[in-house]
């Protein structure tokens, strides 16, 4: 199974209203014959291409390889949420890790959201401010509350306001939800421009990004050696820059980071609709197969749920969709929807990153579980710094334990199956 083509077309980017804003793109010619840098890119999301950016910054020689097209793995199918902190909330990494690092984590997230709005300020692309995050019990509001007042007093961060029934009602027009709260120093991105905006910045910097140029061997010495249909590629580093379409390239990463698909609808604008998130704030439920949704730029609904038992795409992504965005907005059950698209990420077994050194010349950071517009941004400015030989950064993430999928690699489908079924039904039953 390869998830590079199991749903998409080669050089194809998804159906997406996100593909559709940004309009056809100039192809970048794959990797012909014999080639040398510095540092080999593997992968054109939010990982490699910042990666690839720092380190050309750096002086550095950098080629990056790309299977299909720049950005068009989740980088570019995405909510386009700029979440804070980590994946996981300061309470689960000061009792998992203590108080000093659960500070070290939270600091780095800071810097990583910074780092996508100085990014995207540099590539003309727009950030909106707010994120609100939607509960469905009592005592997930309580929790939010109780989260609010600590990260004020404790992490000196004062952004988040809890908001009670009435108040994430008027915020997000839904009275689906008994409370949450609403983070102001978070924001939302079109992700897909994003990313092209990133290459952009590389490409400038002097980046050479090959498309089309699926590595099929990697061998790791002095230098490495990578290997396309097409190519060969010798680099005194390697970057792997792949999150859930990693396939083969390093058995040890898939044991920890497994991908799973999620979907995406559009709606058209909601001009009669202004009641729906009057002010443009992305949202987030409290669900496991999450749902989450934001408004652009021309007001249409941008909104993502649902979950499969199989890597296949399902051949009516909005019917799968539909009935979660109406259980949020059910005044929209006449809208139409104007894109459905699906998109492969990647979690781990404690939903924190995976950042761990393959080879001694090798970096690999990957399984944002839905944190990725942020964390994956820094992740590659990590790499980046630890190729140029300042790793204290990349390490204290890499110090953060990830542990392998029971079965490893080989029962991730297996365990994919039962674990969507089981949550799933967590979700619908209102655990």
């Amino acid at each position: 199974m390869n998830l590079l083509h199991l749903n998409d077309r080669l050089g194809a980017y998804p159906p997406s209203l996100y593909a559709d804003q940004c309009g056809p793109q100039p192809d970048l010619p794959p990797l012909r014959g014999e080639a040398r840098a510095d540092v080999a890119v593997i992968g054109a999301g939010y990982t490699g291409l910042s990666a690839a950016l720092h380190l050309a910054r750096r002086g550095l020689s950098v080629r990056v390889l790309e299977a299909q097209r720049v950005g068009f793995g989740a980088s570019g199918r995405n909510g386009g949420q700029i979440g804070s902190g980590q994946r996981q909330e300061v309470d689960w990494l000061e009792a998992q890790l203590g108080r000093d690092m659960a500070r070290r984590l939270w600091d780095l997230a800071e810097e990583a959201k910074a780092a996508v709005r100085t990014i995207a300020a540099e590539a003309g692309v727009r950030v909106r401010d707010g994120i609100a995050h939607a509960c469905r019990t009592a005592s997930e509001v309580d929790h939010a509350r109780h989260m609010a007042d600590h990260l004020a007093r404790h992490y000196g961060y004062d952004r988040v306001t809890p908001l009670d029934r009435d108040g994430l009602a008027a915020a997000l027009g839904s009275t689906a939800y008994v409370g949450g709260d609403l983070d102001r120093g978070a924001g939302h991105v079109q992700p897909l421009a994003l990313a092209l905006g990133m290459a952009r910045l590389a490409r400038d910097a002097g980046v050479v990004i090959h498309e089309r140029a699926q590595v099929t061997d990697l061998t790791h010495g002095a230098p490495s050696i990578i290997r396309t249909d097409q190519g060969v590629l010798r680099a005194d580093h390697v970057i792997l820059a792949c999150n859930g379409y990693l396939g083969d390239l390093d058995r040890g990463v898939a044991a920890r980071v497994m991908p799973i698909n999620n979907y995406i609808v559009a709606t058209p604008p909601l001009d009669d609709h202004p009641e729906i998130l009057p002010d443009r704030i992305a949202v987030a439920d409290t669900k496991f197969v999450v749902n989450y949704w934001r408004v652009d730029d021309d007001r249409r609904l941008v909104f993502g749920g649902g979950e499969t038992v199989t890597y296949r795409f399902p051949r009516d992504i909005a019917a799968v969709v539909r009935p979660h965005l109406l259980s949020v907005y059910p005044q929209l059950q006449d809208v139409p929807l104007t894109h459905a698209w699906g998109g492969t990420l990647a979690i781990t077994m404690n939903r924190m990153p995976c950042f761990t050194r393959p080879a001694p010349n090798c970096l690999s950071a990957s399984g944002y579980s839905g944190h990725g517009v942020a964390m994956a941004t820094l992740a590659g400015q990590l790499m980046a710094e630890a190729v140029a030989g300042q790793a204290e950064r990349f390490d204290a993430m890499a110090a953060v334990p990830t542990r392998p999928f029971p079965g490893g690699a080989a029962l991730r489908k297996p365990l994919l199956v039962a674990g969507m079924a089981w949550f799933g039904l967590r979700d619908r039953l209102g655990f």
